[in-house]
């Protein structure tokens, strides 16, 4: 066996972004109609289309640097209130709403299981790779079942480096004893997983999900 032990990203690889995120959003808005009728009454894919364009935006901007993990968590918030014409005193509620339901959120993609599975009974060590807060990410690869999986996880927020800076995977392999050789890195983005994980010494295996790609098929190498 190659590596001693895999590094998998979390969203978009294993849990799927898009429902997840939808489901948050609808708990945040919720929340926020329960003070404001209007919002019930607005058109609610517009509102979800506006809100995801936003935050996609933000993030696509700190894979490359401009913003970090911790800063876009509060702008995307503050922009989308301030977008659907709503004052500033709203941006707190909804984004601690946002924030609470992601915890809960946790619906896998088709055969994240199944690639644990399989990656676990070749032997190999898997360890989470995310950018995100720790407490939340953990929250839901427990809650999606598949926590026990890793043996520890790695998140932006606690590393204290977002992906795809080398001191996060500098750092990650530190904290499990390994060597970028020994290790190799899974995930969903070229820029943050797959070119970070390059930088860093590492291989890594592009999951090209929006083409189609299985992850089960992924993988078949390391079988």
């Amino acid at each position: 066996m190659r590596y001693k032990a895999v590094f998998i990203d979390i969203d978009d690889t294993l849990l799927d972004y898009v429902p997840c995120c939808r489901e948050a959003f609808d708990a945040a808005i919720f929340r926020l109609s329960t003070f404001d009728f209007r919002l019930s009454t607005l058109n609610d894919s517009g509102l979800f289309d506006l809100f995801f364009e936003i935050s996609g935006r933000l993030f696509s901007e700190a894979k490359h640097g401009k913003h970090t993990i911790a800063e876009v968590m509060d702008l995307y918030p503050a922009e989308f209130i301030a977008a659907i014409g709503y004052p500033e005193s709203a941006v707190e509620p909804f984004k601690h709403a946002f924030r609470a339901a992601w915890g809960e959120t946790h619906t896998l993609v088709p055969e994240a299981k199944e690639m644990l599975d399989a990656l676990k009974a070749k032997g190999y060590r898997l360890f989470a790779a995310s950018n995100s807060f720790g407490h939340l990410q953990r929250r839901r690869l427990e809650r999606a079942g598949i926590l026990s999986y890793f043996e520890d996880t790695y998140i932006s927020m606690d590393i204290g480096y977002d992906k795809p800076d080398i001191r996060f995977f500098e750092e990650a392999l530190r904290r499990c004893g390994l060597q970028p050789n020994e290790v190799l890195m899974i995930g969903d983005s070229m820029t943050t997983d797959i070119l970070g994980a390059q930088a860093a010494g590492m291989d890594a295996l592009f999951f090209d999900r929006r083409g189609g790609a299985s992850l089960l098929e992924l993988i078949q190498p390391l079988l």
